[in-house]
């Protein structure tokens, strides 16, 4: 298989997790969103960054992507620029995280390879990073009383990151042939 064509199935595998990802907390969460796309609890914040330490650059496209039809379909869909600029913010924050973490601490990149403490890591990083992005771009449209939105979208961030994230750990290990050995 050309490095291509799997580059496109990752994509499409990011934009059916993340979908996944956004119909199950919609099911579960929906009673604990604070504002439009600011929930207590985010599930596919977890998905992006999963994504991305998953499939890197395919990951990145295939988040941009989904990320713009929900935010042009389903979250904004009378705000053109809101939509355009949130889905490009949803994309590049996981994406920083990861290129970040890989130059700063030569972190290796493989779901796989990370340890419960990198994972939180990453996690709480990401759940920092996505939030204040964001609210510098609704700082610079003229928006207040930005704290609030900021704090309730980290936590929420943070919280379906952990959810996302040590449920695929969790979910490795049990599939790992090793786990699967006796001993």
């Amino acid at each position: 298989m050309s490095q291509a064509r799997l580059n496109v199935y990752m994509a499409c595998a990011t934009v059916l997790l993340f979908c996944f990802a956004l119909v199950l907390n919609e099911l579960l969460f929906t009673q604990l969103e604070f504002a439009r796309g600011i929930n207590w609890i985010y599930l596919p914040a977890g998905m992006r960054l999963l994504c991305i330490l998953l499939f890197a650059e395919a990951g990145a496209v295939g988040l941009l992507l989904v990320s713009w039809g929900v935010c042009f379909l389903y979250f904004f869909p009378d705000d053109v620029l809101r939509s355009f600029v949130g889905g490009v913010i949803a994309a590049a924050a996981p994406y920083l995280v990861y290129r970040g973490a890989g130059w700063l601490a030569g972190a290796r990149t493989s779901l796989a390879d990370l340890t419960p403490t990198r994972l939180l890591a990453y996690a709480v990083v990401f759940s920092i990073a996505s939030p204040l992005l964001h609210h510098v771009w609704f700082a610079l449209r003229g928006q207040d009383n930005l704290l609030s939105g900021f704090l309730v979208m980290a936590a929420g961030d943070l919280a379906g990151t952990l959810v996302v994230l040590y449920s695929a750990k969790a979910l490795l290990t049990l599939a790992s042939p090793r786990s699967a050995a006796p001993r």
